[in-house]
């Protein structure tokens, strides 16, 4: 008796096969405009500075109303987050400001769980978002940086402080 192997037929192979490769194939970062940083409790002060610059009319407030604390959530940025910040261990405080020289800006930040959000708009008497909070966990945070007005185009500096 001869051994025969099943045989699989269908239109389009070349496709399907295209396809599994794509879904097989892991993550490995996430896109951002500018780019991914990891950080450990204890990290150097460089580490936890990144660059970029404001930009698009995409309104923050439609991913979110008011943040966790309840909040507001405003500005303008690209539906692209800026930044990906990867939290290798849990933090029990952080502050994460944008220095743009006194330019409006503000800030957007997604944690791990998409309900976890967090804005920021003016520091103090400065102009300049920040976002000052305890009990973040490990995982991937995107956070978007944005300016008051829609298109308005700025550098800046993101800080992440202990």
């Amino acid at each position: 008796m001869k051994y025969c192997r099943p045989r699989l037929y269908f239109r389009g192979g070349w496709l399907l096969a295209v396809l599994a490769v794509v879904n097989a194939t892991p993550v490995i970062a996430e896109i951002s405009n500018f780019g991914a940083f990891n950080l450990s409790p204890g990290f150097e002060q460089a580490k936890g500075k990144v660059a970029g610059y404001t930009g698009g009319s995409y309104p923050l407030s439609a991913m979110s109303n008011r943040d966790r604390d309840r909040q507001a959530c405003i500005g303008f940025a690209d539906p692209k987050p800026d930044h990906i910040m990867i939290l290798e261990k849990d933090f029990s405080h952080l502050k994460v400001l944008v220095n743009s020289r006194g330019y409006d800006t503000t800030l957007l930040i997604q944690g791990p769980d998409e309900n976890n959000i967090r804005c920021g708009d003016d520091t103090g008497k400065k102009k300049d978002a920040s976002v000052d909070d305890e009990n973040w966990k490990k995982g991937t945070y995107r956070i978007w940086v944005g300016s008051f007005n829609s298109g308005v185009e700025r550098k800046y500096t993101l800080i992440v402080q202990q």
